[in-house]
């Protein structure tokens, strides 16, 4: 049995000297931080009985991740992400903020910057005409009293027919599949894009590997990602996720939430002026109220750039 001395005097002063304590530079916050990362983690090796050969694969582990920035993935797939919104919702519900559409994760694959328009747009640049199918997507931005919202912005981005995202896949154009739409008079936005697909994990990826090695799948259903904002208004970053797909319930990073499966309907009537079979989509999002200034922002979280 491993000898268990993480808790002795000798080792907390110890831990306190490598987090800092013992000077008044840097960070009070990181260090109180890194001081329970320490204790944490020498704790899991003595309870779990870690054997060196596999602290260091834990560690080559967490080179190669970086390596392959799939670190975003990751958090996703372990469903960290996911209790970052679950927590969320248990500190609303202990204030007492309720009402409006569900949040659910980022994930990994935005990019700051892309195109604005008023009202509608088309999001696709036709480079997957004929094995795309067409998707008409639209709906209101109102309060959690129905009143519509406008002025709002729709920052909305999807994957292609392969399950790629723009700047990330070299071989599509800038902001393929990326737009921000600013909501007309009665809160409605409009976009003309593409159905997209879902998406898997590198098989040959850190997370996959991980994913493998618990067992389970590292793949999507079909979806399209969202932040809405409008001015005295809680930011919201959600993602519809589209109806039918084999995945839509059994998401590895656990997007899906009741309220947020969005109805396909596919048609061929030519009403929309596309020939052949096309798809419509309608949601409506609600934005609760902001009850202070720094509720109408996203997140500080570190972001892609297309032209960095």
């Amino acid at each position: 049995m491993t000898v268990k001395i993480s808790q002795t005097a000798e080792i907390q002063k110890f831990f306190e000297d490598a987090a800092g304590l013992k000077n008044a530079a840097g960070s009070a916050r990181l260090k109180s931080i890194i001081l329970r990362v320490l204790n944490d983690t020498a704790r899991i090796i003595e309870d779990l009985e870690i054997s060196e050969d596999e602290f260091w694969k834990a560690v080559d582990y967490i080179n190669r991740l970086g390596g392959r920035s799939e670190a975003g993935l990751l958090v996703a797939g372990l469903g960290i992400e996911h209790f970052l919104d679950l927590l969320q919702d248990a500190k609303d519900a202990q204030v007492g903020l309720t009402g409006g559409t569900p949040r659910t994760i980022e994930g990994p694959l935005y990019v700051a910057g892309a195109p604005i328009s008023e009202g509608e747009v088309r999001m696709d640049d036709g480079n997957e005409e004929g094995p795309a199918t067409v998707m008409f997507l639209e709906g209101q931005v109102f309060d959690t009293q129905g009143h519509p919202l406008a002025g709002a912005t729709v920052d909305l981005w999807h994957a292609n027919t392969k399950g790629t995202y723009s700047f990330f896949d070299k071989s599509q154009s800038e902001y393929n599949l990326r737009r921000r739409i600013i909501t007309d008079a009665q809160g409605r936005y409009r976009a003309r894009s593409i159905v997209p697909s879902g998406y898997g994990c590198d098989p040959q990826g850190p997370t996959q590997e991980c994913l493998d090695g618990l067992g389970r799948h590292g793949q999507r259903p079909a979806h399209v990602h969202f932040f809405i904002s409008a001015p005295g208004h809680r930011h919201l970053t959600t993602q519809i996720n589209l109806s039918g797909d084999k995945y839509l319930w059994d998401d590895f990073a656990y997007a899906t939430r009741d309220g947020l499966v969005g109805e396909v309907e596919f048609k061929e009537d030519g009403a929309r002026g596309v020939s052949g079979r096309y798809a419509e989509l309608k949601f409506n999002f609600q934005l609760q109220h902001a009850v202070d200034p720094t509720a109408e922002q996203r997140s500080q979280r570190p972001r892609a750039l297309q032209n960095a």
